[in-house]
């Protein structure tokens, strides 16, 4: 065989091989139109989902029109929705006479933030079929493209660059066992591509992008750091907040799960919890599992759906149970506790309480979050594994009121000092 053939025949391997990757993806995002379906059967948040992906292309056809310029936001959920709402905000103001579409892949994002005043039109975003995107971008054409952390949808990224349409991710994170950098990873890499330009959190993922010759990345940082900061800026009054603490010292705990809550139940039924308010906030606030929850306290709490502020003064525990005001809540406390890492549901966000300045306590599965790393490397915010190590910190922070401000600050100085992302991306764009 002559070099030319050899060369020939490699590459028509490499191609068959691409054929049947792409064909396996498309078969397994059929395959998950299934499940979800099936699994809407029996889970209303599943069922959202379903419903809203089916009505997706009806709102588009009756909220554009083919003269509409337009912007795509995409988010998978509320967390990347808030990561990337300073950008949205920015965009917002100097694009007045376009018309923004925002998606969502998950319902915990799209059913909170239908009615964001931040887009003109938001969406579940349909599945990842190669029709689906061509119709998709069909309704919407936009002049620019923002995709929120992750996320990445081969066929609608695919179809955004075949089209030659401008495209950005922000607030990328990458770690070396994703698909993108192993070898049966080509479609998803193939998809990084059609990004005209990546800003990474870190250098790290800068790094791993150029592994793959990925060349148009920036480290720019988080752009969480610039919303988290920006909440500063705004009023965050809570006058029944004010009320339960009553000039009391104040430990939130925010976005707790069982595991979690577990380990309050024995703190708050301690002598350790004299003295001291308990402002609870679960993740999951369906009321026979918060009824569960008060069932073990020794101390009297309140629900804010029952709130009456006559018996807030005299009450411990102060349970939420609503959603969208936790992190107003977190600038009355004096410690805070954020849930999710003494189990496996995931650290939730650690960087709302930390701009306020106060000390913050989580589980220890939080390695896939660097930024509580490097919180805890900053010496603001403490892991714990058991019950003897919450209740030996918390006694700590506690009782030794000087350290307790000096751990608070750090957590606020490296709010302030990691702040800055989205000014880069907008420079990027030139706005």
């Amino acid at each position: 065989m002559t070099l030319t053939n050899e060369f020939i025949s490699k590459k028509c391997i490499l191609a068959l091989k691409e054929i049947i990757l792409r064909f396996i993806y498309n078969i397994g995002i059929y395959l998950t139109g299934l499940v979800l379906k099936f699994g809407a059967l029996f889970q209303n948040k599943l069922k959202k989902g379903v419903i809203g992906r089916k009505n997706t292309f009806n709102i588009l056809k009756n909220n554009l029109s083919t003269s509409d310029k337009t912007l795509w936001f995409h988010c998978a959920s509320l967390g990347e929705y808030e990561q990337g709402l300073p950008v949205f905000t920015e965009l917002r103001k100097h694009y007045k006479n376009h018309k923004i579409i925002l998606s969502f892949f998950s319902p915990s994002g799209y059913e909170i933030r239908k009615n964001t005043p931040i887009a003109d039109v938001v969406v579940y975003l349909p599945l990842d079929t190669k029709a689906n995107a061509k119709q998709f971008l069909d309704y919407i054409n936009p002049e620019l493209t923002i995709f929120v952390k992750y996320d990445i949808w081969p066929n609608f990224l695919n179809e955004l660059k075949y089209r030659k349409l401008r495209a950005i991710l922000i607030s990328a994170s990458f770690r070396k066992e994703q698909p993108y950098f192993k070898p049966y990873g080509k479609q998803l890499k193939k998809a990084l591509f059609a990004f005209e330009h990546i800003f990474t959190q870190n250098e790290n993922s800068k790094k791993l992008l150029n592994s793959i010759n990925y060349n148009s990345a920036t480290v720019s940082g988080d752009t969480r750091f610039d919303r988290v900061y920006n909440q500063l800026d705004i009023n965050n009054t809570l006058d029944f907040i004010e009320t339960f603490k009553n000039n009391q010292l104040c430990i939130v705990a925010g976005s707790t799960w069982p595991e979690d809550e577990a380990l309050f139940i024995n703190f708050i039924n301690s002598e350790a919890s004299k003295n001291i308010k308990f402002i609870i906030a679960p993740h999951d606030i369906k009321l026979d599992r918060i009824k569960k929850f008060q069932e073990k306290l020794n101390s009297k709490s309140v629900l804010f759906s029952n709130k009456k502020d006559k018996d807030l003064i005299n009450t411990k525990v102060f349970i939420v149970d609503t959603i969208g005001i936790l992190t107003k809540i977190y600038s009355y406390a004096d410690i805070a506790y954020v849930g999710g890492a003494m189990g496996n549901t995931g650290l939730h966000n650690t960087l709302e309480p930390a701009v306020f300045g106060v000390p913050i306590i989580i589980g220890h599965q939080h390695k896939n979050f660097p930024e509580a790393q490097a919180l805890i490397n900053h010496g603001g915010m403490f892991s714990i594994p058991n019950q003897t190590k919450f209740n030996e910190v918390f006694k700590k922070l506690i009782i030794d009121s000087d350290f307790r401000h000096k751990c608070g600050s750090k957590n606020k100085a490296f709010i302030k000092n990691n702040k800055g992302a989205v000014i880069q991306i907008l420079d990027y764009l030139r706005i």
